[in-house]
């Protein structure tokens, strides 16, 4: 056996990371991802729907926001993110919030990518900086993604759960038969996706009523899921 063939493969650790901002300050978050190297990033168009209570404390109110999503190693997660606060000011309330969440997977060449330079930089990442940032790790970020004109009535429903506040783009589905027959549901094109950053003591509540009131049966046919979320910043 060729030694080379024994040896095992290295895969970087990487994580899908969220930031979600007012839409004036997206050009701005670009510039940071090309200072620190982020090899790509996308940004959608949003809408805030937090409560005016919530506005300083989640920086998620009404009026356009932008949602980047990019992948990264998960050891430049936390100078990426502390980047981004000292350019942004992301901990000051009101600003803004960023989170992460596991990758499990992704295509060869995207892989590749990372595996270039990824074990130079983890050489150079501080394992105590790690844990500090994993601290944060309470919160779960819950999706729904339901048919146009219900994200208000979700929200509020999310909110008497015990959500603060969320932020909704607008999005096409498209859905197999096979499940359209299962469920009894009508096929509507244009969907909102609704993102809720949530404590995890309040996600199963806020999940179950959401289910209860808007799950895939009713006339919003929502789906909803959630995802765990290992760091977060601009949360007070």
């Amino acid at each position: 056996m060729n030694p080379e063939e024994s040896k095992p493969v290295y895969r970087p650790a990487l994580k899908c990371l969220f930031f979600i901002l007012d839409w004036e300050k997206a050009d701005e978050l670009s510039e940071v991802f090309a200072r620190t190297n982020v090899r790509f990033h996308f940004i959608a168009k949003a809408r805030g729907t937090a409560s005016s209570d919530m506005l300083n404390l989640l920086g998620l109110g009404a009026g356009e926001k932008a949602v980047c999503i990019c992948i990264e190693q998960d050891c430049m997660v936390p100078a990426l993110f502390r980047e981004t606060s000292r350019t942004l000011g992301f901990y000051r309330p009101g600003t803004g919030i960023a989170f992460s969440v596991p990758l499990s997977g992704i295509n060869n060449p995207l892989l590749r990518v990372f595996k270039e330079s990824a074990q130079k930089e983890a050489a150079q990442y501080s394992e105590k900086e790690k844990e500090n940032m994993n601290d944060n790790a309470k919160y779960e970020l819950i999706v729904t993604v339901a048919n146009q004109g219900y994200s208000d009535a979700i929200m509020a429903a999310a909110r008497e759960a015990g959500a603060g506040g969320g932020t909704v783009v607008n999005a096409r589905g498209l859905m197999h038969e096979g499940p359209v027959k299962f469920f009894g549901i009508s096929v509507q094109e244009e969907k909102e996706i609704i993102i809720i950053l949530a404590e995890k003591e309040r996600k199963l509540d806020i999940m179950q009523a959401l289910c209860r009131e808007y799950g895939v049966t009713s006339e919003a046919a929502g789906l909803v899921l959630s995802l765990p979320v290992e760091t977060a910043m601009g949360l007070q």
